[in-house]
């Protein structure tokens, strides 16, 4: 009884946010991929974060690395 009723509810939150802002639907989407990743162990990047990932890698490739002294001392902000 409990399943269908949270199965209703997961139906008519998925129909209602058809209308919603864009931005507001790209949210929704992105805590779904999060919980499926955590269910299948299997987390699959978004557009924006493939898109980092390459532009990283680019930066890698090209010996553009942030400082020593840089990461040391955000480092030391960190600590407790």
């Amino acid at each position: 009884m409990m399943v269908d009723m949270i199965a209703k509810l997961l139906k008519d939150v998925l129909d209602q946010a058809e209308t919603w802002p864009q931005q507001d639907q790209e949210e929704l989407a992105e805590y779904a991929r999060e919980i499926q990743a955590r269910r299948t162990g299997i987390y699959i990047m978004s557009d924006q974060e493939r898109a980092a990932v390459r532009r990283g890698l680019g930066q890698a490739d090209r010996g553009e690395f942030v400082a020593d002294e840089v990461v040391a001392e955000a480092d030391k902000r960190h600590d407790p």
